[in-house]
């Protein structure tokens, strides 16, 4: 896994989930529920200019009881989000979240975003090379058996 670069993990990521600045709280939500995502990135002319995730909602519209129909993400998304370079490691944007305390990074190359990755990332490449694991052992156990 600590090997892993960012461009392999987000290859295959369909960027459905970008949204322009001027994108209402609530569209943005639904949008986020539909494509089963925790943070939205948001992208102005092809480049990255914030990120608006399922905290900013809570914290920054609800706690703070803006309108999520009148409230673009423009007013409530984090501007100029700490990136990731496509090229470097999986294990480099996971320090970043720990060092930091956010659970996604945008992965960016000249300033264009190429998908995200979050902690959730983490444990789904665990558990796959834990079943890895798990098959391998049921093969040997199959060859001694």
């Amino acid at each position: 896994m600590s090997n892993r670069t960012l461009r392999k993990l987000v290859e295959h990521q369909k960027m459905l989930t970008a949204a322009p600045p001027k994108t209402s709280v609530r569209e943005a939500s639904r949008l986020m529920k539909q494509t089963h995502v925790g943070a939205l990135l948001v992208v102005e002319h092809g480049h990255l200019v914030g990120i608006f995730t399922e905290r900013d909602a809570l914290v920054r519209v609800l706690a703070d009881g803006l309108d999520p129909d009148t409230t673009p993400l423009v007013e409530v998304m984090t501007l100029d989000p700490m990136t990731a370079h496509p090229d470097q490691t999986f294990m480099y944007a996971l320090h970043l979240m720990y060092e930091h305390g956010f659970r996604h990074v945008p992965v960016v190359e000249n300033g264009r975003p190429l998908g995200m990755v979050s902690a959730r990332d983490a444990l789904e490449l665990e558990i796959s090379e834990f079943e890895g694991t798990l098959e391998q052992r049921e093969h040997f156990r199959a060859l001694m058996g």
